[in-house]
């Protein structure tokens, strides 16, 4: 995997326009391809970086006045030092040699091209002056890759004091240490004067802090010294420094070009926040396996958007999952979102060797067969297997059975329950007196005795309004239906007598009060509860694949349960009662009644019990089992099944030696020859200690045995087993973490938001996503990396540096 040896920074470099407000030396760069830069001043794109040392551009060919901001953007970057790689051997007549990650620790210079197999130097890269020292070109153009004299080679690389690799690293201490450079020793700033910087820049950061925890605006607008209202950063500004005397002293003696409130200050240090977080997340993950969570959507501005959230399992064991960018793609190809995948992996050094699991919704350019993006990762990593979203699987069987045609009166019943949302809330004069009557029906219900009081309960509500995609929309208005029963049959009431045309109010007030309307209700909510629970679950980050497998039996058994005698008495006697209080009259089950669809005159006739226990409630039931067993036919494939051995339920009751085994040769990536050999043993131990260590009864899954395999150090005596263990967490299940980001991004890209460029907006939503990290970070990190992602006017006081 793709690592960097000093990580200091992995977002992007760059400066940004000076001015008033501002501390910044550079100007903005402007925006011309790399393939124009070569010979324009001042043209630089951090995007143009290059990780892959074998595929840069050397510093020679910028111009000099943007050699410097080259410089520094690689310096944050880092020198190239992949590890965790199956480097390949080159062949000599002794034998064949690898190149070897050991060596870093010991040259902290070198750098590795995966591209050309080769090593190279990052002070020479850096700071070699042209046409000095042709030799070393080897390991600044040409790449070195004789790796059978590796190492004298690079002690002659090295050489003297005064060699050119030396005075190289000289440049490099000097250009990294902004204190020594010409520009600071001139300012020749006072104690003072840092110190004030240092208050003025806490304040800022402070008040940035609190703007992107709660996704507020920063800018307004009119920002000028005489606006009543300059925008949420100012105005903060404005109300600290009112309450911190320190605070305005610092502001009010800072120079015009040092006052830390412009809006370049204000992006840098939103990306200072945002490339510490990810920079967290990143080091977290370290040389670990991950799985990648992909999905797209429009923004406001009507740009489309693609979200990626990484899934993996931290040291304590826990499965976590964190957002990792935002980035907006101008095509939504499979072609185009893998080369976004890709870029983005590429910029935070992760390689798609690690990449064990992929998880989408449906979509045919994400999941397709053949020519989706489950398909193009697949063809550079076959260890990155697809899971289609579980939730959105279950999403789909309860759509193909309420608004399919396998029972016309379910369809039938939901649009009438489409009408009677509408009829009831289409206005506030409605809303309003459907509130004022389900408030008297509690009070009434209080003082009979009929229901308690209690926190949370009996809170003022109204008719959800269904949505057309989240089927779990239609649980919660149903319950509400059942609660407000008698409000709504009053609002329908009332809506029918003030109508001064034609309404529909009372054919819906007849139809919720027939015993067909009221069968339907209680069975779909019947219905719906089973699976809503299935649904809520699999939006947690920590469920894994097994869990959902083992959810997604209870499930199919509470429906086959439901579909036997008993399960229909128990229904039916639930639905009676129903009717009771609400007054509906019961058919005779025994009557009959002709044929729905047929003419009475044709004589076909049946009884009520067969038409609503045969062709309605076993209908229903057969369908969500159908759809079950078709959406979710994945679970029953190999990796799946030899997964669920893992599940230490029952004293490990779905152990299975041989299946284990199996797993390692379906992973043989992460499981050499040697290790394949020596896992059954160590799977029998395994096996015969966790089932007698008391600690080990109380697992309930796969991620609580992760847990404690960590705490009794238990991951260490069986690596192999836990390394399973690990893989199995790492398969995805829902794609509900990618969901909830784009519920951020609404919120953070609104109507009067809509035209933030994508740099600040990917900035904005990772601080605003991964809060609990953000929450966590000091400031002084922050601080320090602010200073070094540009050439700042002023420095950090002496007690400040690190």
């Amino acid at each position: 995997m793709r690592r960097f040896f000093q990580p200091v920074a992995r977002g992007q470099g760059g400066s940004t326009t000076g001015g008033v407000g501002d501390n910044n030396v550079q100007a903005e760069p402007s925006r011309i391809p790399a393939s124009e830069q070569s010979n324009v001043g001042r043209a630089f794109n951090p995007d143009e970086i290059v990780v892959d040392p074998a595929l840069r551009r050397q510093i020679e060919e910028y111009d000099k006045s943007v050699q410097d901001e080259v410089r520094r953007a690689y310096i944050l970057k880092g020198p190239c030092q992949p590890k965790g790689l199956d480097f390949p051997r080159r062949p000599y007549r002794q034998g064949s040699r690898p190149f070897k990650e050991e060596w870093y620790e010991k040259y902290d210079w070198l750098e590795y091209s995966e591209s050309k197999d080769a090593s190279y130097c990052f002070y020479c890269f850096l700071f070699k002056q042209p046409g000095k020292g042709d030799k070393y070109e080897a390991f600044t153009k040409h790449g070195y890759n004789n790796w059978k004299d590796a190492v004298e080679r690079f002690k002659s690389h090295v050489g003297g004091v005064n060699s050119i690799h030396n005075n190289a690293r000289l440049h490099f201490d000097d250009f990294n240490n902004q204190r020594q450079s010409i520009d600071t020793v001139m300012s020749n700033v006072s104690r003072e004067a840092e110190e004030l910087y240092k208050i003025r820049l806490t304040s800022a950061l402070a008040c940035a802090r609190f703007l992107l925890m709660q996704g507020l605006a920063f800018r307004g607008h009119d920002e000028s010294s005489t606006s009543l209202n300059k925008g949420n950063f100012q105005e903060l500004i404005d109300w600290v420094k009112d309450k911190i005397k320190e605070v305005m002293d610092a502001f009010n003696r800072a120079p015009r070009n040092c006052i830390m409130i412009s809006p370049h200050i204000q992006k840098d240090l939103a990306k200072s926040c945002a490339q510490e977080i990810t920079e967290t997340i990143i080091g977290e993950i370290g040389d670990r396996n991950f799985s990648i969570l992909i999905d797209e959507s429009r923004d406001n501005f009507v740009k489309e958007q693609v979200a990626v959230i990484l899934r993996y399992v931290n040291n304590q064991g826990h499965v976590v999952e964190q957002f990792l960018a935002l980035k907006h793609v101008k095509d939504t190809t499979s072609d185009a979102l893998k080369e976004a995948l890709l870029t983005l992996l590429e910029h935070h050094g992760l390689s798609t060797s690690k990449i064990r699991g992929q998880g989408y919704d449906g979509a045919s350019n994400m999941r397709g067969e053949f020519n989706g993006l489950q398909k193009r990762i697949l063809d550079i990593n076959p260890h990155a297997y697809y899971v289609h979203c579980f939730a959105h699987q279950l999403q789909l069987v309860v759509v193909s059975v309420a608004s399919s045609a396998c029972c016309q009166s379910v369809h039938n019943f939901f649009e009438d329950i489409q009408r009677i949302v509408s009829t009831t809330s289409s206005s506030c004069k409605r809303r309003d007196a459907l509130k004022t009557k389900q408030r008297e029906s509690i009070l009434e219900k209080l003082e009979r005795g009929e229901i308690f009081t209690g926190k949370g309960i009996h809170q003022e509500t109204n008719l959800a309004r269904p949505g057309d995609t989240r089927w779990g929309s239609h649980y919660l208005t149903l319950i509400r239906l059942e609660t407000m029963w008698e409000s709504v049959l009053h609002v329908l009431a009332i809506v029918h007598e003030d109508g001064r045309i034609p309404t529909q109010a009372a054919g819906l007030i007849e139809k919720m009060e027939t015993f067909k309307f009221a069968f339907i209700l209680k069975l779909m909510l019947k219905v719906l509860a089973v699976t809503n629970e299935l649904s809520q679950i699999l939006q947690r980050k920590n469920v894994n694949i097994v869990l959902a497998m083992e959810l997604l039996d209870v499930v199919k058994a509470r429906m086959a349960m439901m579909r036997t005698d008993s399960g229909w008495e128990s229904f039916f006697e639930d639905l009676k009662l129903f009717c009771a209080q609400k007054h509906i009259p019961v058919v005779d089950m025994d009557a009959e009644v002709p044929i729905r669809g047929q003419s009475r005159r044709d004589g076909f006739r049946v009884t009520n019990l067969h038409y609503y226990r045969t062709e309605i409630f076993f209908v229903v039931l057969d369908k969500i089992n159908t759809e079950l067993c078709h959406r979710f036919s994945e679970v029953s494939s190999e990796l799946l099944v030899n997964f669920s051995c893992l599940d230490p339920k029952n004293f490990f009751c779905m152990f299975n030696l041989d299946k284990l085994v199996k797993l390692a040769e379906l992973y043989d990536q992460d499981f050499t020859i040697v290790d394949r050999a020596i896992l059954r043993e160590q799977l029998e131990t395994y096996i015969v200690h966790v089932r007698l260590h008391s600690a080990f009864s109380t697992c309930e899954d796969i991620a609580s045995l992760a847990i404690k395999m960590v705490q009794t150090g238990k991951h260490v005596v069986f690596p192999l087993v836990y390394k399973l263990i690990e893989l199995a967490l790492l398969l995805p299940v829902s794609t509900a973490s990618v969901e909830r980001s784009f519920s951020a991004m609404n919120i953070i890209k609104r109507e009067l938001r809509n035209k933030i460029e994508d740099d600040w907006m990917n900035d904005l939503m990772v601080c605003y996503t991964e809060k609990e990290i953000f929450k966590s970070l000091d400031d002084e990190i922050i601080i320090r990396r602010f200073q070094r992602l540009k050439t700042r006017r002023m420095q950090l006081p002496r007690s400040s540096r690190t």
